[in-house]
């Protein structure tokens, strides 16, 4: 092989290179191929997650990484989330507007709807989803063969007792919500109601949103083979929802994360340092009694 008398430099500036390209081995960091792990796997699990909500996953789980390296190894590895349906486009009344009450604070406007599936026999089943538009926290998820009047006050009740009575209560005008037991039990408990404007679920679009995450993320990936199995995994998809889904309205933390507290903290506290990468560990499914 022929060797040629030029300069390194004259060769680079003829190449376009940088000199530096001649000298500097690149090299990849260390943690490279584990952190490519734990986010497939991440990105495998939550099928309907972008890039930034596996990173701020990858945080929570003991990684000292950005959005920029994640978004690089997630392009380098052909990660994408699948396409969604087609947009459809909303009706607003004639002046353009959209006058709705809007949360100031947590238990001010709670908001309730009902969706429906089926199990893999064909038979179908309903769900009454109560959602905290403050903090986007979903507080109940009632799944049932027939969910009627009764149910909604039973299931309102549990949470009137377990959080307190809300300032107001929004709803579409469906006959479970609209019957004159449910107007009055709401009443009588010194709470209010705020019907939204018939053929207009915009004005309801905290709950409306959460049905489509439910429905996206949860429902859409599941085949119930019994209503019971239905009822412990959306129960646990409920959790997941409530204490690890990164949320993008709250800068992706989840509205209600669950945490420890040790019965003798440690005085004066430790330094903090970094957390080692951890290996994630597999989600099993919740067994079925």
């Amino acid at each position: 092989m022929q060797t040629l008398n030029v300069s390194e430099r004259r060769a680079c500036r003829a190449l376009g290179q940088h000199r530096s390209t001649q000298r500097k081995v690149p090299r990849g960091r260390d943690d490279e191929e584990q952190l490519t792990t734990d986010l497939i796997e991440l990105a495998r699990r939550y099928g309907r997650y972008g890039y930034r909500k596996i990173s701020a996953l990858l945080k929570d789980a003991g990684w000292l990484v950005n959005d920029k390296r994640v978004e690089r190894i997630w392009r380098r590895e052909g990660l994408k989330v699948p396409a969604r349906q087609p947009k459809r486009g909303r009706l607003w009344l004639a002046d353009g507007s959209c006058v709705r009450l809007r949360p100031k604070h947590r238990d001010h406007v709670w908001s309730y709807d009902f969706v429906e599936d089926r199990t893999h026999d064909g038979r179908k089943f309903r769900m009454l989803n109560v959602v905290d538009e403050f903090t986007h926290e979903c507080l109940a998820i009632r799944v049932a063969r027939r969910l009627k009047a009764a149910d909604v006050i039973d299931v309102l009740s549990d949470l009137f007792i377990l959080r307190g009575v809300p300032g107001h209560v929004r709803s579409d005008n469906g006959p479970e919500f609209v019957a004159k037991s449910v107007q009055a039990w709401i009443t009588a408990v010194g709470a209010k109601t705020a019907y939204i404007a018939p053929g207009s679920p915009w004005e309801n679009g905290y709950v409306e949103s959460f049905n489509a995450r439910l429905r996206d993320e949860g429902l859409d990936g599941e085949i119930f083979y019994s209503l019971r199995e239905a009822q412990i995994v959306i129960e646990s998809w409920r959790r997941h929802f409530n204490t690890v889904r990164p949320h993008a309205s709250l800068g992706y933390r989840p509205p209600a994360p669950e945490v420890l507290v040790p019965r003798q903290p440690a005085w004066p506290a430790a330094p903090p340092q970094p957390a080692p990468p951890a290996r994630l560990a597999v989600a099993q499914r919740p067994t079925l009694n």
